[in-house]
């Protein structure tokens, strides 16, 4: 009898495991060669998924070299827009919309190494995705897939007509072809999709897998929230002895904001020039020169109480003179983690010119944060509306104004214009102002307010679109909190929808400092 083979030596591991994050920088060499010409992942996103959902993100190995992967997250997807993009429903690819109580996984890309395909890895993926989903008990799986054959049909049908010729099998489509046959139902055709996916001329199948063991649990409708609490303080001007007189009432209102657990708290614009009122100097020009002297513990004291109250500050603002001699108007962002940033008043009013000198910034600003994207304007700006877009297309979602007024004219300029930029760019805003009085200090001797935060005009939000407003000309704070869910629910199926019917082909602004 003949000796029997070494079988082991013909064997060969075929797997499908969770993504590591030491697959990483393997997954994105293999995408290049995947998706050539596409805008690939970054490091980021990749490390992003794993955080956020580490059972939706699969690899194919042989032999131990990975030579496949898919991503996916789980939504609500009936709170999605009907004409949804791929960076709507991943949150530009960073997946942080991820939704564990969610009734619907979402796949959001599958690939598989060029030299190993037509080796049925794609589908090993999409089986071990809907093994997933029935643990999960999820309804379904849904994907926006590409066309990728699209393009050289382009010229004689319509995307909606080459779907129909491959579902008819008329024509071959590498991706789906393979969809249809993995049991996926067309939903609807997506048009600006991935704007980077030449060959499908930016459109995208929506399709649909469900799963026929899916129990519901409840009848109940969820919707998801992002909430943010925000305590504005509305500060009063007085005589004081002392920076640490100043000092002691900037805890006072943050130690307020951190025990009401907001995430940030906003303080009025130029409140630091309450330090002229026990200088002896009557010049208005120079007394501004010799309060820029306490920029540096104005910074150390807010950062301080970031950090160690737990909250984000927008420290008003503050005149600051910097190394070109020149007196800036300056609001800075405080964040918790102990990192600062500022932003520059762009507009300078008549008086600052007049009794200060002072001098105009020129670069719109947007900050991240823990909880999204802001921007401030220091209240002249707010009465450019074309700050507040320009500040919107970067991302920001909430706007804070400190401001300074001393009538109620000039009050009502501010919260106008305010509330006219939460409606035109659906964002919310925020001011906070100074009252009382500063006898015998030029340009601050009386002063105006109310402040407020402002929403969009539409059914979920706040009625008449105010979040909540002080009493004016008392010393207090408002607490509030906005939904950033919300907003975003809004900007695509709202009553209204002034940033998506913009017309572009018509008018535009240019930022030149891009």
């Amino acid at each position: 009898m003949s000796e029997e083979f070494d079988l082991s030596e013909f064997e060969i591991s075929m797997v499908i495991r969770q993504m590591k994050f030491e697959d990483i920088t393997r997954l994105l060499s293999m995408q290049e060669l995947c998706f050539p010409g596409m805008e690939p992942w970054e490091e980021g996103h990749l490390k992003s998924h794993l955080e956020n959902f580490p059972e939706g993100q699969m690899v194919a190995e042989l032999d131990g070299e990975i030579i496949g992967s898919c991503s996916s997250l789980i939504i609500n997807f009936d709170e999605y827009d009907d004409r949804h993009t791929w960076d709507d429903v991943t949150d530009e690819g960073y997946i942080t919309n991820h939704n564990p109580d969610g009734y619907n996984m979402y796949g959001i890309e599958v690939m598989v190494h060029p030299g190993y395909r037509r080796m049925k890895v794609g589908q090993r993926l999409y089986e071990a995705r809907k093994e997933l989903a029935r643990e999960l008990n999820l309804k379904s799986i849904i994907l926006g897939g590409r066309i990728p054959n699209y393009h050289k049909f382009a010229e004689e049908m319509s995307p909606r007509e080459y779907v129909d010729s491959v579902s008819r099998h008329k024509i071959y489509d590498p991706v789906l072809t393979f969809q249809l046959m993995n049991d996926f139902t067309l939903m609807r055709v997506n048009p600006n999709y991935l704007p980077d996916d030449k060959a499908s001329k930016k459109y995208a199948t929506l399709m649909e897998w469900n799963n026929v063991d899916y129990k519901p649990l409840t009848k109940r409708h969820f919707k998801t929230s992002y909430p943010v609490r925000i305590c504005v303080v509305q500060y009063l001007m007085r005589k004081i002895s002392s920076f640490d007189d100043m000092a002691h009432q900037c805890e006072y209102f943050v130690d307020v904001a951190s025990d009401a657990n907001s995430d940030f708290v906003v303080f009025p614009e130029i409140f630091t020039t309450q330090l002229m009122s026990f200088m002896d100097e009557i010049s208005p020009s120079q007394a501004v020169r010799k309060m820029t002297e306490y920029t540096p513990q104005y910074i150390e004291m807010f950062m301080n109480l970031a950090v160690r109250y737990n909250v984000n500050i927008i420290g008003g603002s503050h005149f600051v003179e910097e190394e070109d001699e020149e007196i800036y108007n300056i609001s800075y962002l405080f964040r918790r983690d102990g990192s600062i940033e500022k932003q520059y008043k762009i507009h300078i009013t008549p008086n600052e010119r007049k009794w200060w000198g002072i001098s105009a910034g020129d670069a719109v600003r947007v900050f991240d944060t823990d909880c999204g994207k802001i921007a401030i304007q220091i209240c002249y700006d707010i009465e450019f509306p074309e700050l507040a877009r320009i500040a919107t297309d970067m991302g920001a979602n909430i706007i804070f104004t400190p401001f300074c007024t001393e009538d109620r004219q000039g009050y009502l300029r501010v919260r106008y214009c305010a509330q006219a930029r939460a409606i035109e760019n659906q964002i919310y805003t925020v001011i906070s102002g100074t009252v009382g009085n500063l006898p015998q200090t030029a340009n601050m001797d009386i002063q105006y307010a109310q402040s407020a935060i402002f929403a969009p005009s539409d059914f979920e939000f706040a009625r008449d679109g105010i979040v909540g407003e002080t009493n004016a000309n008392l010393e207090m704070v408002l607490i509030g909190d906005v939904d950033l869910e919300i907003l975003r629910r809004q900007r695509q199926d709202g009553t209204v929808k002034q940033l998506k019917d913009r017309r572009h082909d018509v008018y535009h602004i240019e930022y030149k400092k891009d």
